[in-house]
């Protein structure tokens, strides 16, 4: 049965976010021929070969040194991906800091409550024919939304990736707050995100099961500058300011899979 007071939610790619630290001892005594063929082998095994895309990034400050983004259809296909790439030589010169898991989520806020209005004026909420009806919007909903909930992998130079929560605490908790004072504080949020459109692209997803906090963000820009107009000036809405808790956040350089063997050699990667 569909609750009124929970905002429905459409997903699209399942993903992953793998963070590690390169044990650069393990690789210096290797030619830098040698790296090139590590570096090759772990390339081949994160190349997607239907559907989905990676990110390589790397990461400034001590919490990584490489980010490996992956978009894919199912957790089955991330589980493939993460076997492959661990089964690699260069995986022996990679130490694991941390891990994402998470789907890429578009809240429904607005479109929840007009659907139930729309229906609960003509259907008896709960009905087996409000349900099916339901469903039937919501999948409108997803077709139409398609291109958002399984876009490409954003090309951008810069990439910042943080988790995220809606505070639960005793005085002021997200989940406690009326249906309409949360939507009225999303459409707050989601106006300010919109003001920076075609200056950064972010990915939200959602990670309520899956993982330690309950959002991810990812940040795609060609200036890194954009992340912190952004975040500072969301910190000021009030779903930010009164409900936001952020975990650790991660910032770097994306570049190509077919550039990794610069990565392993101690240059900076391009990303072409």
């Amino acid at each position: 049965m569909h609750n009124p007071f929970v905002p429905e939610t459409l997903e699209g790619w399942a993903i992953l976010h793998l963070m590690y630290r390169v044990r650069w001892e393990r690789l210096r005594g290797r030619s830098a021929a040698e790296r090139e063929r590590l570096a090759a082998g772990a390339a081949r095994a994160l190349a997607v070969p239907d559907a989905g895309s990676t990110a390589l990034v790397q990461v400034l400050g001590h919490k990584a040194d490489l980010m490996v983004i992956c978009f894919r259809r199912s957790f089955d296909e991330l589980a493939r991906t993460q076997l492959a790439l661990a089964q690699t030589e260069l995986h022996d010169a990679l130490e694991a800091t941390t891990s994402y898991v998470s789907v890429v989520e578009l809240g429904m806020y607005e479109m929840t409550a007009k659907i139930h209005q729309q229906l609960g004026a003509k259907l008896t909420p709960g009905s087996a024919e409000f349900e099916r009806a339901f469903d039937e919007e919501m999948e409108s909903q997803r077709q139409r939304v398609m291109g958002r909930l399984f876009l490409d992998m954003p090309r951008g130079r810069y990439v910042c990736f943080y988790p995220m929560n809606k505070r639960r605490g005793e005085s002021l908790n997200w989940y406690a707050e009326a249906f309409e004072r949360r939507a009225a504080m999303m459409r707050e949020h989601g106006t300010i995100g919109r003001h920076y459109a075609g200056t950064v692209t972010q990915v939200i997803s959602g990670s309520i099961g899956f993982d330690d906090w309950e959002w991810g963000v990812d940040l795609f820009a060609e200036d890194p500058l954009i992340f912190k107009k952004l975040i500072y000036e969301m910190r000021f809405d009030e779903a930010s300011a009164k409900f936001a808790e952020f975990g650790p956040f991660y910032t770097g350089l994306q570049f190509s899979a077919s550039d990794l063997p610069t990565f392993v050699n101690g240059g900076v990667p391009a990303l072409t």
